[in-house]
């Protein structure tokens, strides 16, 4: 039964992509090159685990202490049935709002991952292709605050229209009066999402994404294909929050902002957090007119699977429980150094309280590339400040 402190304390809502990831354990020994065909290999035990954002941003919420309903879609069969399991095991009320279709597959991935060889993914979108918008109970939504959806670029009747289908569940969503946000993946640039004009596509939707939370790698594969190409190599294939310098991080989040986005927070790998805000009134007046770096705490890295997503985790559950965008990033950038310590997405993530405490400590902080001497940094809030922020060196 629901305390009356749990009903009225702030509560998001994930909604999107949700997958079950199957991934057999190799031997320590004797498997040292990928897998050759016609040969039989001996296997552990397989770990399962949920993934996709509707379970890495969901539980890692549930984790921080922060009240959550999740609204994913899964078929009644065996994989759904064990993502639904799985939910119910950490709490039950997480799939009180999960979508059953009977005549539908779940989504899997079987991770293959030999020693010392780069992963493999055998992935099935199952009913995350057929989610659509009209899915979703929106009455359901009342008294949440906000509703953060994650990978259309993975769901297929949310990339192929043009926009349509997300735009219709943020406007229902804010009808409710939320606050809405989205979060992206990469898209396969061979697949159908790789060849949808996502510029077109964010024109359609931003106007009705309050906080727009994309990577920097995401983010120039939509707006600046032949940039993306250049600094990827020049990355050498890795993440580009490195080889990405600061005029260009302004320069994209501007031009979200200028597609109707309220606040746009770039990720950057283990560069932290970017963030620029547009003048609109959509959250409080300490979130306008914005721009601020977070780097990261330094960690021991073990797996960095699922980082993203609960980075997204920190951010707004600071959002929600009123903290202003300094403490917000603050607050994202903790969440997911913690996730980083361990090899899953969300087994790392502690109380908030307990995050909090970590920092008060003096957990110490990572340097930042892409900032310039116009920028200046405080050591009291841990943030770099822009040249563009309408505040200059404040402290809020």
């Amino acid at each position: 039964m629901t305390s009356p402190a749990e009903k009225t304390a702030a509560k998001i809502v994930v909604a999107g992509h949700i997958c079950l990831d199957i991934i057999p354990s190799f031997p320590a020994e004797g498997t040292e090159t990928a897998i050759e065909p016609g040969l039989l290999y001996l296997m552990g035990p397989a770990v399962c685990a949920t993934g996709g954002t509707v379970s890495n941003t969901g539980l890692a919420l549930h984790h921080l202490g922060v009240p959550t309903s999740l609204i994913g879609k899964v078929g009644v069969d065996l994989f759904g049935g064990e993502t639904l399991s799985f939910l119910k095991k950490i709490d039950p009320r997480l799939a009180e709002g999960m979508i059953i279709a009977k005549d539908e597959s779940s989504s899997y991935t079987i991770v293959i991952s030999p020693p010392n060889v780069d992963r493999s993914f055998l992935h099935c979108t199952g009913a995350n292709d057929t989610f659509l918008a009209d899915d979703v109970d929106y009455s359901q939504l009342a008294g949440s605050k906000l509703l953060h959806f994650g990978y259309p670029t993975l769901m297929q009747r949310f990339y192929e229209d043009g926009g349509q289908q997300m735009r219709r569940l943020f406007e229902q969503t804010k009808e409710q009066g939320l606050l809405t946000s989205l979060d992206m993946a990469m898209p396969d640039a061979n697949s159908p999402a790789g060849r949808v004009d996502w510029r077109a596509w964010l024109a359609q939707v931003l106007p009705s994404v309050d906080i727009y939370l994309p990577s920097i790698d995401e983010t120039l594969f939509m707006l600046r294909r032949s940039k993306f190409d250049e600094l990827t190599q020049a990355a050498g294939g890795g993440d580009l929050g490195n080889v990405v310098d600061v005029d260009l991080l302004r320069e994209l989040a501007e031009e979200l902002l200028a597609m109707g986005a309220g606040v746009v927070v770039l990720k950057r790998g283990d560069q932290g957090l970017y963030l620029r805000s547009s003048t609109t009134d959509r959250l409080t007046k300490s979130w306008q007119n914005r721009e601020l770096q977070a780097p990261c705490f330094e960690v021991e890295v073990i797996g960095t699977t699922g980082a993203g997503d609960c980075t997204i985790a920190g951010f707004l559950a600071a959002l929600v429980k009123g903290a202003n965008p300094k403490q917000a990033l603050v607050s994202a950038v903790a969440v997911g150094a913690c996730s980083v310590e361990v090899a899953d997405s969300t087994s790392g993530i502690r109380p908030m309280s307990e995050v909090k405490a970590r920092i008060k400590a003096g957990w110490k902080r990572r340097p930042v590339s892409a900032v310039t001497v116009d920028w200046s940094w405080n050591e009291k809030t841990g943030i770099w400040t822009g040249p563009k922020d309408l505040r200059g060196k404040a402290t809020t």
